[in-house]
């Protein structure tokens, strides 16, 4: 009698007649990449996906449904079936639940819209950590339109959402300038999306959360784990006024393969993805080619032509259709179409602080950095203005509280002030 490597058949989980449960099972079960796994995922849904695994097995039907030959269903159910012992949708709960998070499956108030435009290779689940939202909702339209008016979800999220993305590797101009975009789309009430890398991405989190910004952490590994480990308190704070998300579960690694299947999400979670720095071959070009396929808004930073860490925006901006990006004014464009009037900021940052400025405050506003003060000559340069029209806005400015003076004659914006109301 020949030796299998296939394990035995178990009885019948409890999980298997429950679908939130069975689209964490198969997460667990199927790699993203399995184009097999997604098909059956699609064509099936998740209860009848998790049976055929079960069995073992699929009637010929299920072959045609699927379009594909029975000798590679059987391979695909093979390689699945490996990994039953290991499956406990329940325990992973258990454990997202512990850490302040939860299971997210299509139907839910907080599913975001934009990742069923990815087909069948939408994620059978998403595994949120964060303050997101209250658990349990259900997808009627009463709870719908009460996660809406609090501003509250994964989904509300998305909504208003700009995904910033590049190299790890990246130059101190990349930083800069990921940082700087992050802080105004942030200011105005736009998520940050991006992956938690070092780098672009780091800086880009950085940025949103130095404003109290919205910003989410996309993961290739479960959002129990602190990957890059030295990003961890990087991750945490996320966590804590964010959200960290992913399509695996609970302690999962991070691989190669997962890397590049999380690109598609970051592009499908965004309403629009910009490239701030990245080589030719950078990683951070399988995001933008995603979002070009989702036809989502698609920009590039430039960066100076010698350097070989901007080949790749030059690339897209060439070669891609990517509009080019120099200021959060032309990455807000890609979010909202011109013209189209923003919505209000959020709580914490009133719209009187900005509405009604005169263009040429609005140009030395944008000039200002948030941290790092700047002299009047480099201002009336980053305007494009006279120094004595940048001074008269200065002094505009400061009356409203959104500009400061700092020592030897340099000024940035003004620190936040919690709000009295």
């Amino acid at each position: 009698m020949s030796a299998s490597t296939t394990p035995p058949a178990p009885a019948r989980p409890r999980w298997a007649d429950d679908e939130r449960l069975a689209r964490a099972a198969w997460s667990r079960l199927v790699e993203s990449g399995d184009a097999v796994g997604a098909a059956a995922l699609a064509a099936l849904g998740p209860l009848a996906a998790v049976d055929v695994v079960l069995a073992g097995s699929a009637p010929p039907e299920v072959c045609e449904v699927l379009r594909v030959q029975p000798g590679v269903l059987h391979e695909a159910v093979e390689r699945w079936r490996v990994r039953l012992p290991g499956v406990a949708p329940e325990r992973d709960v258990a454990v997202l639940e512990r850490l302040g998070g939860r299971l997210v499956v299509p139907g839910d108030v907080e599913w975001p819209a934009g990742l069923d435009d990815l087909g069948v290779r939408a994620p059978a689940c998403l595994w949120v950590r964060g303050p997101m939202g209250p658990t349990g909702l259900t997808s009627s339209a009463g709870a719908a339109d009460a996660a809406a008016a609090d501003g509250v979800g994964l989904a509300a999220l998305a909504a208003r959402s700009v995904a910033l993305v590049g190299a790890r590797a990246c130059t101190a101009y990349g930083q800069r300038v990921a940082t700087d975009l992050a802080c105004g789309a942030a200011e105005r009430g736009v998520t940050v999306v991006s992956g938690g890398a070092y780098g672009i991405d780091a800086a880009a989190h950085r940025g949103a959360l130095v404003v109290d910004g919205p910003t989410v952490a996309v993961l290739a590994c479960g959002v129990d784990r602190a990957y890059p480990q030295g990003n961890d308190q990087l991750l945490a704070r996320i966590a804590a006024e964010g959200a960290l998300v992913s399509e695996v579960p609970p302690g999962s690694a991070p691989t190669r393969w997962r890397f590049l299947e999380r690109n598609r999400l970051i592009a499908a979670l965004a309403g629009a993805t910009v490239v701030v720095e990245a080589a030719w071959r950078s990683g951070a070009l399988s995001t933008a080619r995603y979002a070009g396929g989702l036809l989502r808004p698609l920009g590039a930073v430039p960066g100076p032509v010698t350097s070989p860490a901007s080949a790749g925006c030059h690339r897209l901006l060439r070669e891609e259709g990517a509009v080019c990006v120099s200021d959060v004014g032309e990455l807000l464009e890609l979010v909202e179409p011109i013209g189209t009037a923003l919505p209000q900021p959020p709580a914490g940052v009133p719209a009187a602080d900005h509405d009604g400025l005169p263009p040429q405050d609005l140009r030395v506003l944008d000039a200002l950095p948030v941290r790092s003060a700047r002299p009047l000559a480099a201002l009336a340069q980053a305007a494009g203005l006279p120094e004595t029209a940048v001074l008269a806005s200065l002094g505009r400015l400061s009356l409203r509280g959104l500009a400061e003076r700092r020592p030897g004659e340099a000024w940035r914006r003004a620190p936040r002030r919690a709000s009295s109301r």
